[in-house]
């Protein structure tokens, strides 16, 4: 577990550094840029390269009606799927901002409905709502060393929370077999779950529309991705 913690610690540095840097060249703020993306998957041992929108198949715009679900590529109970992709669904937002109490939590469910999407947080069929691997290495310390404080409430009480304020409960089944990791930076789009061909869906421009620490929540989705044995191979979609 310490290796994979340090690898994970590693990829913040790497970004920190990066970010660093831009800010020491140049005086106004300089958004991340796809090939600064690929330059850090790429130092860690990823496989990472840059595709166009009109390239993939299967872009589509978001719904309203979709939720924003979590980054899993398994099968699901839901059909819902047009909603942006984040580690976790709405964890993703409280993992980002070190948001750890229930209330908390509630807040950025209503927050998310309020922006125009479906809030969400998902379990499985084997392990129910521990079945989240992301929410998992949050709860289990997993991200300690990155600098996130653990939540103060478990699965179960998460999900209900989520509920109690307008959420809704996705539960997936079968094994992960993701191939690939798809970061996809093109507003308003999105790409849905293919349980027979399964990838992982990042869908990095919606950190920017929740206000999130943009390297951070990328650093996050890696790592998550590395410590749960995914595939180190990613494309970056642009416009």
């Amino acid at each position: 577990m310490s290796s994979l913690v340090g690898t994970a610690t590693l990829a913040a540095q790497k970004f920190i550094d990066l970010i660093t840097l831009k800010a020491c060249r140049e005086p106004k703020e300089t958004p991340l840029t796809p090939e600064d993306i690929v330059g850090v998957l790429e130092g860690r041992g990823w496989e990472a390269e840059i595709v166009k929108a009109a390239d993939m198949e299967g872009m589509i715009d978001v719904c309203p009606k979709g939720i924003l679900k979590c980054v899993d590529g398994r099968g699901s109970d839901n059909e819902a799927m047009a909603g942006p992709k984040m580690a976790g669904g709405i964890y993703a937002i409280a993992h980002n901002r070190h948001t750890t109490s229930i209330e908390g939590l509630k807040a950025i469910t209503k927050e998310v409905a309020a922006k125009g999407h479906v809030p969400s947080v998902h379990g499985d069929h084997s392990k129910d709502m521990m079945g989240c691997g992301f929410f998992k290495l949050w709860l289990t310390g997993r991200f300690d060393d990155m600098g996130y404080p653990r939540p103060e409430f478990d699965a179960d009480q998460g999900a209900q929370a989520v509920k109690e304020a307008g959420g809704f409960i996705e539960m997936h089944h079968g094994s992960h077999e993701e191939k690939v990791v798809l970061i996809n930076l093109v507003e308003n789009k999105t790409l849905e779950p293919q349980e027979d061909d399964q990838r992982f869906i990042v869908d990095g421009w919606a950190a920017g529309k929740f206000d999130l620490d943009v390297p951070n929540f990328l650093v996050a989705a890696a790592a998550t991705v590395e410590m749960l044995g995914g595939p180190k191979k990613a494309k970056i979609i642009v416009a």
